[in-house]
């Protein structure tokens, strides 16, 4: 499940942003689809979340592949107990793939939904493997917190060192 949930993240963020490519001439400068709230965009990010790091592009991709390593290792190693687990780690492990495959293939991510409130407030642009990363993030904590895990870990900061 792990495995087929990641893979589908990559192959569903992949085909959404070759098709945003193929037409992002017609897309630019943008497309209304909720008028005021969402649009459709063109966006050549070189950074990372905000745009930070910009043109900084082989430590992105070395901090992706650590990434990656990690969330298989973590799965591999201590395997999620419960459907939630496993399937929050495939959400983040697809995400970050996705957007590494963009970074090593083009040496930018491309970014394509603009969620706005009119012109008081813009979330900078974002795609399908950022939107995984995010509710995978949340969904892990979600996790650990009905695991228990923050209870441990508060017990145990509790204790006495030895």
């Amino acid at each position: 499940m792990f495995f087929v949930g990641a893979a589908l993240v990559v192959v569903v963020d992949q085909l959404s942003k070759l098709w945003v490519s193929i037409n992002s001439a017609q897309i630019s400068p943008g497309i209304q689809l909720l008028p005021g709230f969402l649009d459709l965009v063109y966006v050549e990010n070189t950074g990372a979340i905000f745009g930070l790091f910009s043109n900084q592009t082989a430590p992105l991709i070395a901090l992706g592949i650590a990434g990656s390593l990690v969330v298989l290792l973590f799965v591999l190693h201590f395997p999620p107990a419960l459907p939630l687990g496993t399937v929050s780690a495939a959400l983040i492990l697809g995400g970050q793939v996705g957007n590494l495959i963009d970074r090593i293939r083009l040496g930018h991510v491309i970014d394509f939904i603009d969620i706005h409130f009119r012109e008081l407030f813009s979330w900078p642009a974002f795609n399908v493997a950022d939107a995984a990363i995010t509710v995978g993030i949340f969904a892990l904590i979600y996790f650990f917190h009905k695991w228990g895990m923050f209870n441990k870990a508060y017990e145990q900061s509790g204790q006495p060192q030895n």
